[in-house]
């Protein structure tokens, strides 16, 4: 498992698994039994991302325009990380942390 991999994950209550972008530190995606994801939709993105959000699509190996809301950071067991999809291209890799920064307004203390 590595940094930027998307697998389907299905969080505890949930109805059905989601894409879930893998965000952990790239030691942490090798080898820890828990990893950090943020979720993305199931459904083909129908609207513009929010400043919070990113679209991800089929250069990432997801079978359609997708938002992925990357304001929430999930702890997940990585054996319940199942199908990987596909895994972030390199050109998205830097606006999904940029986002992920300003969502969580850490972007003013750095």
């Amino acid at each position: 498992m590595r940094q930027f991999d998307i697998f389907y994950w299905k969080p505890p209550n949930w109805k059905e698994a989601h894409p879930a972008v893998v965000v952990s530190h790239p030691d942490r995606a090798f080898r820890k039994p828990e990893v950090e994801v943020v979720l993305c939709s199931t459904q083909r993105a129908q609207r513009r991302a929010e400043p919070h959000e990113i679209i991800l699509d089929s250069a990432d190996g997801l079978d359609w325009p997708t938002i992925c809301k990357c304001d929430l950071i999930y702890a997940a067991p990585r054996d319940e990380l199942k199908a990987h999809k596909g895994h972030v291209a390199d050109t998205r890799q830097g606006p999904l942390v940029r986002t992920m920064i300003e969502a969580h307004g850490w972007g003013a203390i750095l």
